[in-house]
């Protein structure tokens, strides 16, 4: 971290939450992060899906879940018919196969618009971030704590700042939209 740890704490937890949402993106190819959000009933608890067997990428677009308890296959079916990636699981009473169907050309525009608006979302935050550091040492100014040099210096430093984590976010955007639209 450099001078301002508390602003870029604030942009970097951003990028964190950004590629956080671009994970749940479904684009066509098999990644186990679509299962996270997917629980069976274990032994009396809620357990998720990760956690009771190991999921596996043997193609591009398959994910195989082999639970350790086979007792848990239909569960697991239940659970994936019931969330929202929307792919059907086969079960063929060892393992479970879920095979992700090519993106057609509007789905993966569809996708491409929720990317950019993550993107320019988390942009806001950033500069949200930048404003409220900036009023920080304004305030900070008219209390006599910091003087109109160091001001200058500050604004420039935070803005340095902002503008590496806007670059960040166009960066990780760009891929996410490439990945999109190369499958």
């Amino acid at each position: 971290m450099g001078k301002y740890p508390e602003v870029e704490a604030k942009m970097e937890k951003r990028i964190d939450g950004l590629m956080s949402e671009f994970k749940t993106i479904r684009a066509g190819r098999a990644n186990a992060s679509v299962l996270d959000k997917i629980s069976v009933e274990y032994y009396g608890t809620m357990t998720p899906v990760n956690q009771v067997g190991t999921i596996s990428v043997p193609e591009a677009r398959m994910l195989v879940i082999q639970p350790w308890d086979t007792t848990l296959l239909n569960e697991i079916v239940k659970a994936i018919n019931k969330s929202d990636i929307g792919i059907a699981p086969q079960n063929d009473g060892k393992v479970i196969r879920l095979n992700f169907p090519p993106l057609t050309e509007e789905r993966r525009k569809e996708l491409g618009k929720l990317v950019k608006k993550y993107g320019e979302e988390a942009k806001v935050q950033i500069r949200n971030a930048r404003r409220d550091a900036l009023d920080m040492y304004k305030k900070k100014k008219k209390d006599g704590e910091v003087t109109e040099d160091e001001l200058k210096d500050i604004e420039k430093d935070i803005q340095d700042l902002t503008d590496k984590y806007i670059k960040k976010i166009d960066s990780v955007t760009a891929d996410k939209e490439k990945e999109i639209i190369e499958l």
